[in-house]
């Protein structure tokens, strides 16, 4: 478990930037990211949107302590998208991403790190989708995240 673990984070760190070979699916599926809410929001004012997320959304996904979802959407066929924003540093939210998720069963199959985001396409547990967080613009040192998740 420790080596896929492993692997998984070095497949993020190491993937250098995969935007010039994106598929048309990466694209919409990162529009409909950025498009789905409002990614200014801070913890202390962000409402706590009561789980489950419906049903393209895995019951069991783990996000990181101190974070809050605030926001869950269904966009149909194109799966459901969850945003939250976490008090943690952007690496800690990393860290947690690249272990913890991978741990619960939800293996990353291609991403990207930079200095203030980082994305991954994942697989597990029956569903399928991407994740992404950034450093907020407006929320000084919390992370923004946001899973897009659909069946499989």
């Amino acid at each position: 478990m420790r080596r896929r673990a492993t692997a998984a984070l070095a497949a993020v760190a190491l993937a250098g930037s995969v935007s010039a070979c994106e598929s048309a699916e990466d694209r919409r599926a990162e529009h409909a990211m950025e498009q789905a809410a409002d990614v200014s929001t801070c913890r202390a004012d962000a409402e706590a949107a009561p789980p489950p997320y419906g049903d393209g959304f895995p019951a069991d996904w783990p996000f990181p302590p101190e974070t809050t979802v605030y926001h869950a959407e269904d966009r149909g066929s194109d799966g459901t998208i969850v945003t939250g924003v976490s008090s943690a540093a952007f690496q800690a939210v990393l860290d947690f991403m690249n272990h913890e998720v991978v741990d619960a069963g939800f293996g990353i199959e291609k991403g990207e790190t930079e200095a203030h985001d980082a994305e991954a396409e994942w697989k597990g547990n029956g569903f399928r989708g991407r994740w992404a967080i950034k450093e907020s613009a407006d929320c000084p040192g919390e992370t923004v995240i946001q899973v897009l998740s659909a069946r499989q």
